[in-house]
């Protein structure tokens, strides 16, 4: 495939300027850094390619034959219409994630295994009263996705000795999984033993709404950590299962309106812990590099593994 004009948008636009700006592989190449806000009718009609991590408001596909976004997920493309034109690509960054996801998980386990909040209370009482915190190799965990994502978010748990259970569509066998299920299977004796329940699915017509009454349900004391997509997650349901017992916290970085409302109960809940999407940031220099290199196959011909297949939505 032949790229002639690319248009380069969204919050990271003048970070990619600076650093494309003499990049020999977009010689002879159009090439427009639009803010968003600025990107006009005939900025899209003239592009052919379209890096950003979500569609404009008044987005139109032209002629473009490749859409790149600059972030892991593609829910927002996906939301454009019943079906993505057949000749346009559709990439996405595929970057060091799954290791700041596992890191951001790792650490509110760790918060909640090492008793932080408990010691600064009894600090607060003036309170010398020792109590074991839990080791790590103690721990059974149940992450929902299996991609690459959740690969490297068992990884690193399992260097720790965590027994990390996986749950996806097919339920086929994953490195560094303990076992498999698929979303079929799950059912209210899949979690009464994990301590902590973490997702990283994408939002797809398949996973809206999939952590609802019913699922939060089947749960026993679990921390819920959400580092996939807000939309997976029925809010309601969640305060419901804190409510009951069912969850012990949940942590959320992603949520189906973001910025979150102000007027959101979330914020004030005493079981929530909210993060501003912040589990797994794309930084410029890895959204160049990514970028280069799937431009570079996309050009040649060569092997696209962050090629999202549109029909699945990942």
């Amino acid at each position: 495939m032949k790229i002639i004009n690319i248009l380069f948008t969204g919050r990271l636009v003048k970070e990619l300027e600076r650093l494309l700006n003499s990049e020999e592989m977009l010689k002879g190449m159009g090439v427009r850094f639009v803010a968003d806000e600025e990107v006009s009718s005939e900025d899209l009609d003239w592009a052919d390619a379209y890096v950003a991590f979500h569609p404009v408001a008044h987005f139109q596909f032209g002629n473009l034959k490749w859409v790149h976004s600059l972030g892991a997920g593609v829910d927002r493309y996906m939301a454009l219409g019943d079906r993505w034109p057949e000749d346009v690509l559709l990439t996405r960054t595929i970057t060091s994630f799954g290791r700041k996801i596992g890191e951001y998980a790792l650490s509110y386990m760790l918060k909640e295994t090492q008793l932080h909040d408990r010691f600064r209370d009894q600090q607060g009482r003036a309170e010398w009263k020792m109590v074991s915190p839990r080791a790590l190799d103690e721990m059974k965990v149940v992450v929902f996705g299996t991609g690459e994502i959740g690969q490297e978010l068992a990884r690193i748990l399992g260097f720790f000795g965590v027994q990390v259970d996986g749950v996806s569509r097919s339920g086929a066998d994953k490195d560094y999984f303990f076992r498999v299920m698929s979303l079929c299977e799950v059912d209210d004796s899949s979690f009464t033993e994990a301590d902590f329940i973490i997702n990283t699915l994408p939002l797809t017509k398949e996973t809206v709404g999939l952590f609802d009454e019913r699922l939060f349900g089947c749960m026993n004391q679990a921390v819920f950590i959400n580092v996939g997509r807000g939309g997976t997650v029925d809010h309601g349901a969640l305060l419901n299962a804190l409510d009951s017992g069912a969850l012990k916290e949940a942590v959320l970085d992603v949520f189906e309106e973001e910025p979150l409302p102000a007027d959101s109960p979330l914020w004030n809940h005493p079981g929530v812990t909210v993060t501003p999407h912040i589990s797994a940031i794309t930084t410029p220099e890895e959204a160049v590099v990514c970028f280069l290199e799937t431009l570079e196959a996309v050009e040649s011909g060569g092997e696209l593994r962050n090629r999202v297949d549109v029909g699945r939505g990942y």
